[in-house]
């Protein structure tokens, strides 16, 4: 069966992008506030930025604050992704931006509501009620999921840059207060959610939310998961820079990275100019790290 990741790997290279195009219809950039003039506004970025695009992810808030027609039209923005991946023969994956998190029972009706119910791909979810909330998203194992790791905000360190220490003796054999702490190791919360995903991704369908605001977060991030996608918020309007970005989070490989752009696109006065020009500038980097 294949992966989530396997299929967004293979949209990235008919692409040759690592752009993913963010759908945030801010009531300030629509005609009128209603559901309707939102749905409208991601049709427009849809066909004019799809050929540049490696993932699309529409933001859940800006819908979910229409009410039922804003879940709606939700609804139908990820239909017009399909509609347009057909068109150009290539299947765009959808992340849903919903930083879901909550106890398993609950977790497995927000998995039906991505996966089945909006047909989403991909969902973002918050990782701190442990593996038994995420595990409901990772019984749909052709889906994926990005876990919030270390976040593009400038407040993201009150908890994500808490030091941890981790006991690694075995549970099973006694030893000595001098060998307790040989055995212990001390690293940022950050790094632990990524160890973790690491060692979660038995299906290779876990990648992790990395700012791209934090550089030096990324390149240990990136030590403590060096096989897992980055989904790396945080270019252009947050002050992300894209070429230190690209060189702190990029696998070996030259992929393991898609770059969420949304007001960069939607506010600028050609946005189909803009998506190609913010994906040619992705080319240009990876070319120059490979050299």
């Amino acid at each position: 069966m294949e992966t989530f990741f396997t299929f967004l790997q293979r949209r990235v290279d008919d692409s040759a992008s690592l752009l993913c195009v963010g759908l945030d219809p801010h009531t300030a950039d629509l005609k009128e506030p209603t559901a309707a003039s939102a749905l409208d506004f991601c049709l427009t970025l849809i066909q004019q930025t799809a050929r540049y695009a490696a993932a699309f992810k529409p933001n859940a808030a800006f819908f979910e604050a229409f009410g039922a027609e804003g879940w709606t039209a939700l609804k139908q923005v990820i239909s017009a992704i399909d509609e347009e991946s057909k068109k150009l023969g290539s299947l765009i994956p959808v992340i849903l931006d919903a930083k879901r998190g909550d106890i398993s029972s609950t977790a497995e009706a927000y998995a039906k509501s991505a996966f089945e119910t909006l047909g989403a791909h991909c969902i973002t979810l918050s990782p701190y009620l442990g593996k038994d909330s995420i595990d409901p998203f990772l019984n749909y194992p052709e889906r994926g999921v990005f876990l919030l790791c270390k976040t593009s905000n400038s407040g993201s360190g009150d908890l994500q840059d808490l030091t941890v220490t981790i006991d690694a003796r075995p549970q099973t054999i006694e030893q000595n207060s001098s060998s307790i702490v040989n055995r212990q190791s001390s690293m940022f919360l950050y790094e632990h959610v990524a160890h973790l995903a690491q060692q979660w991704n038995t299906q290779n369908n876990i990648g992790l939310v990395v700012g791209a605001t934090h550089i030096e977060a990324m390149q240990r991030i990136r030590k403590a998961a060096p096989d897992l996608w980055f989904l790396a918020p945080g270019v252009g309007a947050q002050g992300g820079e894209l070429e230190a970005a690209l060189k702190a989070g990029l696998r070996k490989d030259g992929r393991g990275m898609l770059i969420p752009i949304s007001r960069g696109i939607s506010r600028a006065e050609n946005p189909k100019l803009a998506a190609a020009e913010i994906r040619d500038q992705i080319v240009a980097v990876r070319e120059h790290l490979r050299r």
